[in-house]
Order: C-alpha cells, then sequence, then structure tokens
C-alpha cells in the first residue's frame, strides 16, 4: 500500500471522528486467575430482571437430551458418505431435517432458510411479491398494525428506496385496490392475539394480492398452518426452539 507502518496506514483510512487520542487503559498483567476473579467481581455488580420484551424474543430452555444428542454429538452433525467424512454432509442433512420441519409447521410445500432475522425476512417476501405482479414504484404493500414494530420499521426502510408505500392499519378495516399488490399479518400477533386470516387471504386473493404470514414456531405445533388457511408465504425465526435470549440475534 506504500505505508511505512500499521498505524500510519489506519490513520489514512480510518475518519478521525472515529479515532482515540489516548492508549488503551488496560492496566498491568495478572494471572489467569485474578484476571477470572476480577470479572467474576464485575459480573456480579449487574442485576438481572425479567424480560417482558415479548415482540417475537422469548426466553428458552434447550432440553439437556437434546443438546447432547444433536448439538454436542459429532456422529450427528458429521454424517459419513463413502466418499465423504466432512461436516458439510452433517451440516446438509441438517438442514434438509430444518427444512422438513418448516413444511410440516407452516403447511407450505417449500422451504428454504437462512440467517436472516425476521423483519428483513419480511421485506424480502414484499419485494418478491412486487417482483410477482410486476407493479411498477407507486404499488402499496399493507402491513398489519399488529406485527412486530421492529419489523413495521424494518419493511418501511427496505420500500423507501424502490418506490413501495407502506400502508400500516388494521386488517379488519382494510379494503384492497388495484394498488395494493401484498400485505403482511402476524400470527400470532405482537401482543399475543391469535386471528383467523381466512377471510382477509380470500379476498386478498380475489382482488390479485398476495398474503404473507410472520409467524412462530412454538405456536404453529398447536395453531392452524398458514398454509392451509390460504397464506402465500410464511416468515419467522427459529429463536423460540432455544437459542436463549442472551446470545442475540439474527436466527434463522
Amino acid at each position: 500500500m506504500g505505508d511505512e507502518s500499521l498505524d500510519a496506514f489506519i490513520e489514512k483510512v480510518i475518519p478521525r471522528s472515529l479515532m482515540t487520542n489516548r492508549g488503551l487503559r488496560v492496566g498491568e498483567p495478572m494471572p489467569e486467575h485474578e484476571l477470572l476473579q476480577r470479572l467474576h467481581a464485575i459480573a456480579s455488580r449487574n442485576t438481572i430482571y425479567r424480560s417482558l420484551i415479548g415482540m417475537g424474543y422469548y426466553d428458552t430452555i434447550t432440553p439437556t437430551v437434546i443438546l447432547r444428542n444433536i448439538l454436542e454429538n459429532p456422529g450427528w452433525y458429521t454424517a459419513y458418505t463413502p466418499y465423504q467424512a466432512e461436516i458439510a454432509q452433517g451440516r446438509l442433512e441438517a438442514l434438509l431435517n430444518f427444512q422438513t420441519m418448516i413444511m410440516d409447521l407452516t403447511g407450505m410445500e417449500i422451504a428454504n432458510a437462512s440467517l436472516l432475522d425476521e423483519g428483513t425476512a419480511a421485506a424480502e417476501a414484499m419485494h418478491m411479491f412486487s417482483a410477482i405482479k410486476d407493479h411498477s414504484p407507486g404499488g402499496v404493500f399493507f402491513v398489519s398494525h399488529e406485527c412486530h414494530p421492529q419489523t413495521i420499521s424494518l419493511v418501511q426502510t427496505r420500500a423507501k428506496p424502490v418506490g413501495i408505500t407502506v400502508q400500516v392499519g388494521d386488517f379488519r378495516n382494510l379494503e384492497f385496490s388495484d394498488r395494493i399488490f401484498g400485505a403482511l399479518l402476524q400470527y400470532p400477533a405482537t401482543d399475543g392475539a391469535i386471528h383467523d386470516y381466512r377471510s382477509l387471504c380470500q379476498r386478498a386473493h380475489t382482488a390479485g394480492a398476495l398474503v404473507c404470514v410472520a409467524t412462530d414456531l412454538m405456536a404453529l405445533t398447536l395453531l392452524t398452518p398458514p398454509g392451509e388457511f390460504g397464506a402465500d408465504a410464511a416468515i419467522g425465526n427459529s429463536q423460540r426452539f432455544g437459542v436463549p435470549l442472551g446470545y442475540g440475534g439474527p436466527h434463522a
């Protein structure tokens, strides 16, 4: 790069507003056991509160039998084939199992999996519906006000650059027009309410619009699958299947 040192290179590419003008205050070196005691003392000052955030994120307990026999079992995730004994084979098997489960729970004919969060998946569904309906800029995408607020915000952000108008409102009062090419519903709603969307899906299809349902995998073990009441796409995340809140996101 033509620079005399790494520091000189960093000074050239990192904005001054992001750089600190002092050295790191890390203190004197200490033995590992003393460091662990220090960290423990710092962590003990934390106060643990019950999380009431809801909105699609719930604390979970992963059964030990699952941890031991799947997540910690190399014989499961490194499935052997006569020509290939590597982790990719087990990951492929796990992905196929996951997608099969998603198809069973959602009532859909196909499934995919990614590392996107629920809000991004909702935006991707909006873009897909727009492409399917070949809507030029100016099309309207309806979003139920009972969707998670972070999902609504992300959909609005992704819609703006491509000229899609996001209409947020009560699905009960929705009147479909030629401009509305799709709708997004939450099932269960962000406050936990469970609605019957059959009639709305029928009205949407009659008007030539598509319906996406943002749903919860654990709830679908009991509720009617979206594919059975007329949804064209189902999205969500896998956090409810054992990812602790402390692990953050996004979730597959």
